[in-house]
């Protein structure tokens, strides 16, 4: 696997010598300077384009085996935006050859596929694209899972949490409100203390607030004691908003269509891997292997030492 080069190269070793021992053997089996054959400069040619077809054979399968799977927002781009050329252009050049390429967001696909450059091109580009968690889902650009939080939850105790969250919002006192309090998606619910219209200054301004006042943590904490009983996970993520899902809905959801495909290693790339961030299950989780980032120029980083 590409974490062990010492390993690589000792099998790239076995491999020429098993390659030139074969060429040996058949060059043994003619007469008088044949026999010497094996010992030219041609042999080693022949020997290192044989053990080159082999690794561009192994490069497809590792390919089939090894998946890198990414978070968006902190991860491929800054939050909310569109991923940079430079990112884009080192995933498909220099990754996508080599491993599977997915991604898992918690925002809605219409969301995710604005930031990777519109439905088609998301579709098209990655192998799997998760969003939602996982719970909206698509493989080789066609749709292979759907899960509804209406259909879980039901609409009478759906409405009886929307009703409780915007009552609790309707007493918090924030250095500026704007609208979108609530985003109900297929999969989960977004609750957005400062309102999902706010600007890109307002949206880093209640950032801010939050860190000092923990909003969004004290938040969960009164929905969690409210409703206990729901058997519900909340999970801060981003800058002005938490997601709301049944138990089991989070990032991990997505892992159930990635174990059909046998992949021998699911590496998760995410920037909130800390406890009550979005990307702390998945990441966790025994069945990846996980990395946490800083953004998207560390996510670039730590994949060249992978690649390696």
């Amino acid at each position: 696997m590409f974490r062990c080069n010492a390993a690589n190269k000792l099998r790239s070793l076995n491999l020429f010598c098993h390659v030139r021992n074969q060429f040996h053997h058949s060059a043994t089996m003619c007469s008088g300077s044949d026999v010497k054959l094996w010992r030219s400069p041609v042999s080693v040619n022949y020997c290192t384009a044989a053990v080159k077809n082999i690794f561009e054979s192994r490069n497809m399968l590792q390919r089939e085996n090894i998946m890198c799977l990414f978070d968006v927002d902190g991860t491929l781009t800054a939050p909310m935006k569109v991923i940079e050329p430079d990112i884009e252009s080192f995933l498909f050049n220099e990754l996508k050859p080599k491993y599977t390429l997915g991604l898992i967001g918690g925002s809605d696909f219409k969301k995710i596929a604005y930031q990777m450059g519109g439905s088609e091109e998301v579709l098209k580009k990655y192998d799997y694209v998760f969003a939602e968690n996982g719970l909206i889902a698509y493989k080789d650009g066609k749709s292979i899972g759907c899960q509804s939080i209406q259909e879980h939850m039901g609409e009478e105790t759906l409405q009886t949490f929307i009703n409780f969250a915007l009552g609790y919002m309707s007493q918090l006192k924030l250095p500026v409100k704007r609208g979108t309090f609530i985003e109900f998606r297929t999969g989960l619910i977004n609750v957005c203390p400062v309102g999902r219209s706010c600007s890109q200054v307002e949206r880093e301004q209640f950032f801010e607030y939050d860190k000092e006042h923990k909003i969004r943590e004290n938040f969960v904490k009164a929905l969690e004691e409210k409703f206990s009983d729901l058997g519900l996970v909340y999970s801060i993520g981003g800058q002005i908003s938490f997601d709301v899902f049944p138990k089991g809905w989070d990032k991990t959801y997505c892992l159930q269509y990635l174990e059909k495909e046998m992949f021998e290693e699911i590496h998760f790339f995410g920037d909130k891997t800390d406890p009550g961030g979005n990307d702390y299950q998945i990441f966790t989780d025994p069945r990846t292997i996980g990395h946490k980032v800083t953004s998207p120029a560390d996510t670039v980083n730590q994949l060249k030492q992978l690649l390696k």
